[in-house]
């Protein structure tokens, strides 16, 4: 019988690294998600403990080959202070293979931006720059059931947690995309009933999505929610499963992964 410490999150920290990565295949996943696997010796070293672990990735700014990578200061990146600071966006490591020293990295292509850009362009050879991750939170398997939640940009963190949840595992899993050309299959051997919603058939980002999970069956038992994606969509989302579904605040991990109008936003939902 499990107790709950068995089913207690812990925080794992990892030391500070930036690496230097170049291309080894590019693949395209669905019309809207491209797979990049990079490779490079610094790789030898790589950490990625848990499923949404996120790094930074630093992008060659226009003209150059290789991107500006900071050192690691004792209070974190240290920049040169001759060159002008690299575009950076943060990702899921979706797939490390340590003997291989491949990390693959998946792009949501569902708006214009620096990373999707490059991603559009990436060819074999290119270089990129990873920064971390700097700590893992490490969200036990053993829970009665599981519910997962997202759009394109939590694709591959829920991909990599269905991969990694023991066989017969309960999880349900709501998804939102642009159209029915989105979805992916998953290699799980977990008992998932996957809900996919579309934003071609609804007139708002989002409303879909939270639709979805407000007609979504919660088990008994204990079970652990995981969603990422649009932060007002997130906020919606955390909100109504926290007072409308009364799950406790402490089995739910929201995180908003972009928000509509600004750049470069990744942040957790807590109170």
């Amino acid at each position: 019988m499990l107790t709950r410490s068995d089913l207690a999150v812990s925080r794992v920290r990892h030391p500070l690294k930036f690496r230097l990565l170049q291309v080894k295949r590019v693949q395209p996943l669905t019309p809207h998600l491209i797979r990049v696997t990079f490779t490079g010796d610094d790789l030898q070293d790589f950490v990625s403990a848990s499923f949404d672990d996120h790094i930074k990735v630093f992008f060659p700014a226009p003209g150059a080959d290789k991107p500006v990578l900071p050192s690691a200061g004792p209070n974190g990146p240290v920049f040169p202070e001759d060159q002008p600071r690299p575009v950076a966006r943060d990702f899921t490591p979706r797939r490390y293979d340590r003997d291989a020293r491949e990390l693959d990295i998946e792009f949501a292509m569902h708006e214009a931006g620096p990373a999707a850009s490059w991603a559009a362009q990436a060819k074999v050879g290119q270089y990129l720059g990873v920064g971390g991750p700097r700590g893992s939170l490490v969200i036990p398997t053993g829970f009665d059931w599981h519910l997962l939640i997202g759009d394109e940009t939590a694709l591959p963190a829920i991909a990599r947690r269905l991969q990694e949840l023991p066989a017969g595992t309960r999880v349900a899993a709501v998804l939102e995309v642009a159209d029915p050309s989105a979805r992916m299959e998953f290699d799980t051997d977990a008992e998932l009933h996957a809900v996919w919603c579309y934003r071609s058939d609804s007139p708002y980002r989002g409303d879909a999505l939270l639709q979805a999970v407000r007609d979504t069956y919660l088990p008994d038992g204990e079970g652990y929610v995981w969603a990422a994606g649009e932060s007002a969509t997130m906020r919606a989302v955390r909100y109504h499963l926290c007072t409308e579904r009364g799950v406790d605040k402490s089995r739910i991990r929201a995180a908003s992964y972009w928000k509509q109008g600004a750049e470069a936003v990744h942040e957790n939902l807590d109170d």
